[in-house]
């Protein structure tokens, strides 16, 4: 009678504790990963890459991948699908094929069955939207932009003024001294301007192949 209770209660803790391991296993699968800041920039490295996912923004189910090579050709070489030639095409298709689309679907952001040419989206793309619409990127510039006109507007009156209170004569306003505050005015805002754009470059603009 012992014995017989020993093993009933041992099975029983087996299968709970398998059980458990159940439960654990898909609370992690249900559990959605986030991409790692190495696989964001190994993603968003390579324009293509980029080009394809954004191919892939709002669709929800597989495309045909030779589809996805035209368009990203078409953007590639700033034309129209009807206007691509087969060696821009080709130039395009080959490395998506044989390179880009699977690096993606190592990451995981897309499912790609290279033998049947689909390829789907998965949701791990989702983390990659920020990235990819361009409209945060190019607010900066233009931010940027209008600092530095603000810049160029003020030197500019700057200069105006010194150049008027020289030809007018005010004493202690020579016009030699007047010419060269004016051009080292421009000079900085220029550096300024040129340092300032350079360091705004952003690393995800690196590579096509």
């Amino acid at each position: 009678m012992s014995a017989t209770a020993n093993t009933t209660g041992g099975a029983l803790e087996m299968t709970q504790g398998t059980d458990d391991e159940h439960a654990d296993e898909s609370a992690a699968a249900a559990t959605p990963r986030t991409l790692t800041e190495d696989e964001l920039y190994h993603v968003l490295q390579c324009q293509r890459r980029r080009d394809a996912l954004r191919y892939l923004q709002g669709t929800d189910e597989p495309v045909r991948m030779r589809e996805l090579a035209e368009q990203v050709a078409a953007w590639e070489h700033d034309t129209t699908l009807h206007a691509l030639t087969s060696q821009e095409r080709q130039r395009v298709y080959i490395p998506l094929y044989q390179s880009h689309l699977p690096k993606l679907d190592e990451v995981g952001v897309i499912d790609y069955n290279q033998s049947r040419g689909v390829v789907e989206r998965t949701s791990l793309a989702d983390q990659l939207d920020p990235y990819l619409d361009g409209s945060s990127e190019e607010a900066g510039e233009t931010e940027t932009d209008s600092g530095w006109n603000a810049y160029y507007l003020a030197a500019a009156g700057v200069s105006a003024l010194l150049l008027g209170a020289a030809a007018v004569g005010l004493p202690g306003v020579a016009g030699a001294t007047t010419g060269l505050l004016v051009l080292l005015t421009f000079a900085l805002v220029t550096v300024g301007s040129v340092l300032d754009e350079g360091a705004t470059v952003p690393r995800s603009r690196s590579t096509q192949d």
